[in-house]
């Protein structure tokens, strides 16, 4: 009788979260049609729908969202694999960190739109540069987060691997790796936020597709519904990529006994 409940609320609790978007997606929609407002800068839901419609039946819309996709996709590999290694070393090894570290945090407080001539200027106009602005975004939190997760492993248990003569790949493998997991997976996050956020910056360098290209051609063109149709688009795939991996990484951290899952599952 109780898995019935259980298993209800486990599906409710996605739905949940739809609450207040469609909440004010709906209020929208009805001032616009008792006339509160015109809708023109600001365009209701279903005329912002009615362009996604548009877009995808006319194959745009897949064209545009695969391009972003492989831009975000490939630019957060290549960010992860960096922020990880360096992290590691700068977080395991204090000669390192004290070499490394100060270079890289005087580079992470660099706009991203800086670094947009100076990639062109290197890298060209095309999708090696858009790659390479997008992996700049994803590396810096990845790295602050495994090197920040690594020094914040507690002493005692470090103590306790020595103590039992563990190997230095043993103790990375059950001590420091389940040790910085969590963060390491919250630093994904954030990076995979952040290049989604890059992206839109890279697809202003000469794209002539991708969801950034259709926020400049909506706006050289007058036409609101297409931007907030992007915008919308956006949000919906980082909600879905950060959910993947957020369902991805369950598996790693079921070991936890943490407030928060003991919250979920009530």
């Amino acid at each position: 009788m109780s898995r019935a409940p259980s298993r209800l609320s486990r599906y409710a609790r996605p739905l949940l979260g739809l609450a207040l978007p469609l909440t004010l997606a709906l209020g929208w929609e009805l001032a616009v049609w008792l006339g509160w407002s015109n809708g023109r800068l600001v365009p209701p839901p279903s005329r912002v729908f009615a362009t996604i419609v548009e877009l995808a039946r006319s194959g745009e819309l897949t064209r545009h969202i695969a391009a972003t996709l492989y831009r975000v996709g490939l630019g957060f590999v290549l960010g992860v694999v960096a922020g990880t290694l360096l992290g590691a070393i700068a977080g395991y090894w204090s000669l390192a960190r004290r070499l490394l570290d100060p270079t890289i945090q005087a580079l992470r407080a660099i706009p991203s739109i800086a670094w947009v001539p100076l990639f062109i200027l290197w890298l060209g106009i095309f999708e090696t540069s858009k790659i390479a602005l997008i992996a700049v975004g994803v590396f810096f939190p990845v790295y602050l987060g495994v090197m920040g997760a690594i020094l914040s492993v507690d002493r005692k248990i470090v103590e306790v691997g020595r103590i039992f003569r563990l190997s230095g790949p043993a103790m990375i493998r059950r001590i420091l790796l389940p040790a910085v997991l969590p963060a390491y997976v919250v630093s994904l996050r954030v990076g995979l936020g952040l290049g989604w956020m890059f992206v839109v910056a890279a697809e202003f360098m000469g794209a002539s597709e991708g969801l950034g290209y259709l926020l400049i051609d909506g706006q050289q063109l007058g036409k609101p519904a297409q931007i907030v149709a992007a915008i919308v688009i956006f949000a919906i795939l980082g909600k879905l990529t950060d959910w993947l991996i957020e369902i991805a990484t369950v598996p790693l951290l079921r070991w936890q006994d943490a407030f928060g899952r003991e919250r979920g599952g009530a």
